[in-house]
């Protein structure tokens, strides 16, 4: 792959052969974001399991304490009382009967799905175009619930779900390079942590095998896990 000048410059300010501390990884990430805007910084995580197996999937879902830095935009399917709960937590669309022919018909101009449980016979019906971009509400995620109202809300605080991909790595976004060191760290704590209690019964030897973090446009940096314990 090709990188232009700034990357590479970004680049020559890590050592590649070093694993750094939580808090000098995310202060280099910044240090090494030379875009023109606000970019996001993600952590990439490689864990010992195979996601071949359902008894070793890897998924669940974090509120992070300083949220993602992104605007969220709601839908939620729900009708009599958790309408108006869903109304009240300033959900930005509420399904109504034509929803469901408007997604059919190209309509995503939302970022979380959240349903009440007696819902998902309605939302089933777009599974085919929800499950591929991940917006799919998910019990696991705790975008299926009957407490509509919360789920706008965590969703807008800063939710975010967590899921391996078919190399058994997670990506995640954990917040802004406009956060700085402290917020970032604080965000990226919150979120291995989830991850190591979501450990799978099933897996054995070493959970965590390597993070790197990122900016959209910078090189990646290595992180110490020691203090994680798996």
């Amino acid at each position: 792959m090709k990188h232009g000048k700034k990357y590479k410059e970004s680049e020559k300010l890590i050592d590649r052969a070093k694993y750094y501390e939580t808090g000098d990884a995310l202060d280099l990430v910044c240090k090494t974001a030379k875009a023109k805007f606000d970019e996001t910084v993600e952590m990439h995580i490689r864990l010992g399991v195979d996601s071949r197996h359902a008894d070793q999937q890897v998924r669940g879902a974090v509120v992070l304490p300083n949220g993602t830095g992104k605007t969220v935009r709601t839908l939620v399917f729900a009708k009599g009382d958790k309408i108006k709960e869903a109304q009240d937590a300033d959900s930005d669309f509420i399904a109504d009967d034509d929803t469901v022919a408007k997604i059919q018909g190209g309509w995503m101009d939302f970022d979380v799905v959240i349903a009440s449980p007696d819902m998902m016979g309605t939302v089933g019906k777009l599974g085919k175009l929800l499950g591929p971009r991940g917006l799919m509400p998910n019990p696991k995620a705790g975008t299926v619930t009957p407490e509509v109202g919360r789920a706008v809300r965590e969703a807008k605080a800063g939710k975010i779900e967590y899921r391996l991909d078919k190399t058994n790595i997670i990506h995640c976004p954990v917040g802004k390079v406009s956060f700085g060191r402290e917020k970032l760290e604080e965000n990226f704590d919150a979120l291995m942590n989830a991850v190591v209690k979501a450990k799978p019964a099933a897996a054995k030897g070493q959970y965590i095998k390597s993070c790197a973090v990122a900016s959209t446009m910078g090189p990646g940096v290595k992180v110490n896990t020691i203090k994680f314990g798996v």
